[in-house]
């Protein structure tokens, strides 16, 4: 009978482990498995110790210690023992059930079980098991009443389910030979591949904002004429760079577009030396991963790194209306492009006469020479405007002529959870821009919804993040900008948001109109019972997984 008990106790403490070792998993996936970067997470986070787990762990000490007690004073034999011994094993249940999450909401960026992810994974399994190990080894050795001091063992199984985020760790440092390992010899397969396909023509996209949009704008446009690999979602670091080449990229595929993010000085350089592009667009500098780059001198030099990897013969694409890159392009002494809106002095390529509405845009683009197309987007805002001519300007150096471009802008579908509109058929018009947020991406968003008529405006938003020193008045301002569109505003976070409410009460917008709420769910009640039809509802943003208040 004990057996069985233990066995099945057994079984449902490796079950605990599994699900919150997977947790950590999760967090680690997202900071690249990068362990200072993990460790500064756990540092500002509350996700990792929550209330209920704290309180189990304290409320587990103290009935270890009342059932030692409880054990010695009770004679040997005694049913009372046997008791005791059950209702501890009841109680612990109980209080492991209470610290797991039943909800399991989806996640931003789900946990995707990549062979990296699977070796962590079980790396930790296996570590567990062997700290386990020692720990049975030692107490058969030492303890003469086995089975009754059981619980003891129990005790520090939770102690270990406690610190899974510390067990993850030491399990990346422990994986990481082999994963270094692993990742130059898969770095420099992709490497070698693209060095042998002689005929293929890679664009390199990078930028603070935007180069995701640009990538499948510039894929779209080029796919009237050529046959295109874009990198999927936000595939920008060199495994996945190096993934979707050694798994994607074949011989029929006439031009490669790889999306190139960066987190510190040096990270572009590395994947434009791996993906050797002819054709370099930046898209816009901005403060964006401050926390890493510290500065906007830094991001400028990061992004500034795919121009100067291109080849002698390579083309450079700037948005010379944007300040930081005009001074890029200006100093570049390699054949270059520039584009940008409504003037056309020093440009090569830009946009003019815009007519945007809630529906979309209608624009004409003209060159240098002189010659012009009328196009039109189903793409919301006049930044997409500009992502769409960094994909001209693309079309352009490979050869197509300004029809096939024109064709291939009316098939630009709009990019999910940026600026998408959505109609549920509620007569309520929802604008989904939850993907991420920025300066300009909010001002374009703002925009965006300042077009629609009719209805009331409303805004929900847990503000931006990651900007540094930078997000305090970067959200003041937000608020400032959001009181001059929105009839009203649901905030996500009471200490987050604080400076966004600051800036919608500079702004002289009336406090009633504001509602705070802890989460999505919360948000989702306020809305209904403010929200009509005609009404339009713009979720701007939705915070990364691995952040918190």
């Amino acid at each position: 009978m004990y057996k069985g008990v233990i066995l099945l106790l057994s079984l449902f403490w490796l079950y605990l482990i599994l699900g919150r070792a997977k947790f950590f998993l999760h967090m680690m996936q997202l900071e690249g498995y990068k362990g200072e970067q993990y460790r500064r997470w756990l540092r500002k986070t509350n996700q990792a110790y929550t209330r209920i787990l704290n309180k189990v762990l304290i409320a587990t000490f103290i009935m270890n210690v009342v059932y030692i007690i409880g054990f010695i004073i009770t004679n040997k034999g005694d049913w009372i023992k046997i008791y005791i011994w059950y209702l501890y094993i009841m109680i612990w249940v109980l209080y492991m059930v209470l610290t797991l999450n039943p909800k399991g909401e989806e996640a931003k960026k789900p946990l995707v079980f990549t062979n990296r992810a699977k070796r962590l994974y079980a790396t930790n399994i296996l570590l567990n098991i062997f700290i386990m190990f020692i720990v049975i080894t030692v107490y058969l050795k030492l303890i003469g009443d086995k089975l009754f001091y059981f619980p003891i063992i129990l005790f520090i199984g939770t102690i270990l389910y406690y610190f899974q985020s510390e067990t993850m760790y030491l399990s990346n440092l422990i994986i990481k030979p082999v994963e270094n390992n692993i990742n130059m010899r898969f770095f420099e397969n992709a490497k070698e591949k693209i060095n042998t396909m002689k005929d293929l023509n890679v664009v390199g996209i990078t930028g603070s904002f935007g180069k995701t949009s640009t990538k499948f704008i510039t894929g779209t446009i080029l796919g009237e004429k050529y046959r295109v690999l874009n990198t999927p979602e936000s595939y920008n670091t060199p495994m996945g760079l190096s993934m979707v080449i050694n798994d994607s990229l074949t011989e029929e595929h006439e031009i490669f577009i790889a999306e190139m993010g960066a987190r510190n000085i040096g990270d572009i350089k590395e994947l434009s030396q791996l993906t050797k592009p002819r054709i370099g667009i930046i898209t816009s500098i901005g403060p964006a991963h401050l926390e890493t780059f510290k500065n906007l001198d830094n991001i400028t030099k990061a992004k500034y790194e795919l121009i100067e990897e291109l080849p002698a013969d390579g083309i450079a694409i700037f948005n010379y209306d944007d300040e930081h890159l005009k001074k890029l392009a200006d100093k570049t002494f390699k054949e270059k492009i520039l584009y940008g809106i409504d003037r056309n002095e020093g440009l090569d390529i830009y946009a003019k006469d815009i007519e945007v509405s809630e529906r979309g845009s209608t624009f004409t683009i003209e060159d240098q020479s002189g010659k012009t197309i009328r196009c039109t987007t189903r793409l919301l805002g006049k930044h997409n405007i500009y992502n769409i001519l960094a994909g001209v300007c693309v079309a352009i150096a490979m050869g197509m002529d300004l029809e096939e471009i024109k064709k291939g802008i009316e098939k630009i579908e709009p990019i999910p959870h940026r600026l998408n509109i959505i109609d549920p058929g509620t007569g309520i018009i929802i604008i989904d821009d939850a993907f991420n947020s920025n300066p300009i991406g909010t001002k374009a968003a703002l925009d965006v919804l300042s077009q629609f008529k009719g209805g009331k405006k409303i805004i929900v938003t847990p503000g931006m993040v990651e900007l540094g020193a930078m997000e305090e008045k970067a959200n003041r301002e937000f608020g400032v900008n959001i009181g001059k569109v929105c009839d009203y505003v649901i905030l996500i976070g009471e200490k987050r948001t604080v400076p966004i409410y600051e800036g919608l009460l500079e702004s002289g917008y009336n406090e009633n109109n504001i509602f705070i709420v802890n989460n999505l769910d919360q948000a989702t009640l306020q809305i209904q019972k403010i929200a009509r039809p005609k009404d339009i509802i713009l979720f701007e943003n939705d915070l990364p997984d691995n952040y918190d208040e």
